[in-house]
């Protein structure tokens, strides 16, 4: 490769740039025919299983000193769509996503297109707005007219936005002093909630043992009575309890907790009240279901992951808060003068980065926004509804099946 002044010669890169955008073009028809269309058709695999040794002599794991060439390369394409899961197959149940929808697939491939990091207006002025705006609509369908919220890479991560906010809320010292400034925490949670809920306290350094499981009833919900005991048992341990975890669609029952009543128990001990309605919180786009979380108004933070019951896609989930005093900023924020300079020439206020516990984020608006465009409100209410008519024939199903 010849260079001059440091750069590769423009022939050369030109022609480089236009084998890539061929390889891309072929690239892309592969996935057009043995992922949107052979990976949807139920006539076809979910998968072509190999055992794992199988599967790494199949595909040629080694990575080289010298690169492939063009069919070869093709060659690997079709061999990673070949022997991958076919998430969007219609008899793919493994998860609690599945399926496809082209609008927010087209959202997708337009992110990672663009290729730019929702930190700053001046590198994503689209999203930053868009952002804003379904942040916006998704509060409104909570019940709140304002508050805050951000995009971040999972519902875990979203849980771990909510105890961390919740911590700061309770004892906003932890931030300079760290936890020797604080009392014992205690943490309340179901014991059908999910796992994250002892990642989160695992990485805060709140400790696991500091997690106190609530019971649930056969139907996989939250014990309200066994709440105020694991509560007074905290106490009883000198433990200051700041943070309740109510779950709206649990991940193996499907349960939802009574979030009223939680509630009540939350305001009467000073908690900060999050549900993780990471599954179950598309259920407000539906007026017929939306009562399974009546009450999710008077929490203080929501998780909701719309790839899941939405189809939006991997991954998309936020976390809401009914907070008005800039909480996610002044918990987060570092001030990197570099990044978040005050002088800009527009509002700076737009400058989101600093809210988020990372630097630079992935952009996973699009895909919802041009879905929710696409079929509008009205068009994932059907959805929601679609999903539990579903539900409710497989259940019959298996009634008529044991009687």
């Amino acid at each position: 490769m010849k260079y001059i002044n440091g750069h590769v010669h423009l022939e050369e890169s030109d022609m480089c740039e236009s084998d890539g955008k061929l390889f891309l073009t072929e690239a892309f028809s592969v996935i057009m025919e043995e992922i949107l269309h052979k990976g949807t058709d139920s006539k076809e695999k979910v998968c072509e299983w190999k055992d794992p040794d199988q599967l790494r002599a199949l595909l040629d794991l080694d990575l080289r000193e010298h690169g492939e060439s063009h069919e070869q390369l093709l060659q690997r394409v079709q061999d990673v769509a070949r022997y991958s899961v076919k998430t969007c197959h219609p008899r793919f149940f493994n998860q609690l996503f599945a399926g496809v929808d082209y609008h927010a697939l087209t959202g997708r491939l337009l992110t990672e297109t663009l290729n730019t990091s929702q930190y700053t207006y001046e590198v994503a002025p689209v999203f930053v707005l868009m952002e804003e705006e379904v942040l916006r609509k998704l509060r409104s369908l909570v019940g709140w007219s304002e508050g805050d919220g951000i995009f971040c890479p999972g519902g875990s991560m979203s849980n771990m936005y909510a105890m961390n906010i919740a911590r700061y809320w309770a004892f906003p010292q932890v931030k300079t002093q760290g936890l020797w400034a604080t009392p014992r925490m205690a943490i309340f949670t179901s014991q059908q909630s999910h796992y994250s809920m002892k990642k989160a306290a695992a990485f805060l350094g709140i400790g696991t043992d500091n997690i106190f499981i609530v019971q649930a009833d056969e139907s996989g919900s939250m014990i309200p009575e066994d709440l105020e005991a694991k509560i007074m048992q905290a106490k009883s341990k000198d433990a200051v309890p700041f943070f309740v975890n109510a779950t709206a669609g649990t991940t193996v029952q499907g349960a939802f907790d009574p979030l009223n009543h939680i509630a009540d128990i939350s305001e009467r001990n000073g908690m900060w009240m999050h549900i993780d309605a990471a599954w179950g919180g598309s259920v407000l786009f539906s007026k017929k279901h939306k009562h399974l979380v009546s009450g999710i108004e008077r929490a203080n933070s929501v998780t909701w992951n719309p790839h899941k019951m939405l189809l939006t896609g991997l991954q998309c989930s936020v976390i809401l808060f009914r907070d008005t005093t800039n909480l996610l900023m002044h918990c987060h924020s570092a001030n990197a003068t570099y990044l978040f300079q005050q002088d800009k020439f527009y509002d700076t206020s737009l400058d989101t980065g600093d809210k988020s516990i990372q630097c630079g984020r992935k952009v996973d608006c699009l895909k919802l926004w041009l879905m929710w465009k696409a079929i509008g409100t009205h068009g994932l209410s059907e959805r929601v509804d679609k999903a539990f008519a579903l539900l409710n024939f497989f259940a019959s199903l298996l009634v008529f099946s044991v009687t």
